[in-house]
């Protein structure tokens, strides 16, 4: 079967123009004239038997017809695009679109990431952030590091390693602290997963804080330990992700107690096998976890 003759220079023109709205600026866009945009789209018409504006004295107005069009040539362009960048420099590029809970990437994965790229030349990490809550389907993602109990439906985990939660802060604010029953006259920080104290509370030995108790409660990390450094109050925390606060002393951990509600996780969908670029991160990701604490990964 003959396929049909797909006239490129019309469909661009066309795109251009419902884009801007505007022959003469596709035309400046596309460094043509606006007479051969106006061509162009005219020859499209023809083709497709359909008018896909209407031409008013100060621009155009995009039919239903042009409107139907334009997201899959938008979307046609865009993929094009996309494969020639990957092919530039006469080597396939493969992209890896990974999302990562920002406490993970910012404070673990993102110091470490150099040396993926050094041994993957031609992989390209696309790397988005959530805070823990993402569709993993929805929003097109290789994989997805996130926190918790490793039960997610639709989804094959495996376990990083362990990040258990200890009480941070401020050293001004540490040095007020004795006891850990000390912490119930102080502003505590938290995730908005509500029993965080209350398991690091009974881990101390205290009973449960009273509602009386201040809280600020955060969907980052990130900007509860932002808060914790300047001293708003004292925030629960793993320790291992904010190691460049405790070494510069931004933040100190005044007791040696600790909370265990779950451990990062490497996620994909199940439905998705995994592609060369994946299987490469899924091995660099779990030779650096070994480096750094051992025997802590299980699947």
């Amino acid at each position: 079967m003959t396929r049909p003759y797909l006239p490129l220079n019309a469909l661009r023109a066309f795109e251009a123009s419902a884009r801007h709205l505007s022959f003469t600026r596709a035309a400046d866009e596309l460094n043509v004239t606006q007479a051969a945009i106006s061509h162009q789209v005219k020859l499209l018409e023809r083709r497709l038997d359909v008018v896909l504006f209407k031409r008013l004295p100060r621009g155009l107005m995009i039919t239903s017809e042009g409107e139907a069009l334009l997201p899959v040539l938008r979307d046609a362009f865009d993929r094009m695009a996309n494969m020639l960048e990957r092919l530039e420099g006469g080597k396939l590029r493969e992209i890896l679109n990974v999302g990562a809970v920002g406490t993970f990437a910012v404070g673990w994965l993102l110091p470490r990431l150099a040396r993926f790229q050094a041994e993957h030349p031609l992989i390209e990490v696309r790397l988005s952030t959530h805070n823990n809550r993402v569709d993993q389907a929805t929003e097109g993602l290789d994989y997805t590091i996130r926190f918790g109990d490793g039960a997610w439906h639709g989804l094959e985990a495996t376990r990083l390693f362990p990040a258990p939660l200890s009480a941070l802060c401020a050293p001004f604010i540490a040095n007020r602290l004795r006891t850990p029953a000390d912490l119930m006259h102080q502003t505590l920080l938290r995730s908005y997963r509500e029993n965080e104290w209350t398991q690091w509370f009974t881990a101390a030995g205290v009973a449960r804080p009273p509602a009386r108790t201040h809280a600020i409660v955060f969907d980052s990390s990130l900007a509860m330990m932002e808060a914790a450094t300047q001293g708003a109050g004292v925030a629960l925390a793993p320790p291992r992700m904010f190691a460049r606060q405790l070494d510069e002393g931004l933040v100190v951990q005044p007791f040696d107690l600790y909370a265990s509600l779950g451990s990062y996780w490497l996620t994909r969908l199940k439905s998705r096998p995994p592609t060369p670029a994946m299987q490469a991160f899924h091995d660099w990701l779990l030779v650096e976890v070994h480096m750094a604490y051992g025997d802590t990964v299980q699947g």
